[in-house]
């Protein structure tokens, strides 16, 4: 059965207005990915419209259909990384500290497949010329180098995150869980109640929802 131009047009509307509602549905970030769910949201999706929509033999119910359950299984994957832990951990994996106090962590470096061509590069692109003199350097879960400086002063933690409590920041300020839910509790708050909590110069910073 030869594809129709009314099929076409059809089957392209029914894909945008898929795109813009796994936009709004699952906010902006994956119009710039910070994750591999955001990466693999956007390739799947994508392959999805475009190599569908030419397809005959692929009705427009079957292309509907197809696209609402990629849209259900993200959805599924982004609800278990925010309130899991151990699925975020496997999915997206946990930001790995680098570079501590001007040392590289050569095996750490390796294990994440961060060769020292590419530390080199993003130090260098970050403006970083001696590497003594970075008090830490994060191999953030999207590739990126977060990078801090020893000369920095008020370097914010966040030690919890959307209800939960951020044990990888927690290892870098070496801290544990119950110590952050005591400090919360001596403002009269709990884990739970808090949107974004910062660690500062000693001090818990927190913003509730």
């Amino acid at each position: 059965m030869d594809l129709s131009y009314g099929n076409l047009a059809l089957k392209l509307t029914i894909g945008f207005l898929f795109m813009v509602i796994q936009i709004n549905l699952f906010g902006k970030s994956n119009i710039a990915p910070t994750s591999a769910i955001d990466q693999l949201q956007n390739y799947v999706l994508g392959g999805i419209v475009g190599g569908m929509i030419y397809n005959s033999s692929i009705t427009t119910f079957q292309f509907t259909l197809v696209l609402i359950i990629w849209t259900l299984i993200v959805f599924i994957a982004k609800f278990l990384s925010n309130h899991n832990v151990y699925f975020r951990r496997m999915i997206i994996g946990s930001p790995k500290m680098i570079v501590k106090n001007g040392k590289i962590d050569v095996d750490l470096a390796l294990r994440n497949g961060l060769s020292a061509s590419d530390l080199s590069f993003k130090l260098r692109t970050a403006g970083v010329t001696d590497i003594s003199n970075v008090k830490r350097a994060v191999f953030e879960q999207n590739g990126q180098l977060t990078i801090i400086m020893n000369d920095e002063e008020n370097i914010k933690y966040p030690v919890v995150l959307d209800g939960k409590i951020n044990t990888d920041e927690l290892e870098m300020i070496g801290r544990d869980p119950q110590w952050v839910s005591q400090k919360l509790k001596e403002q009269s708050l709990d884990v739970s109640d808090i949107y974004l909590a910062n660690y500062v110069n000693g001090k818990i910073i927190a913003y509730t929802y």
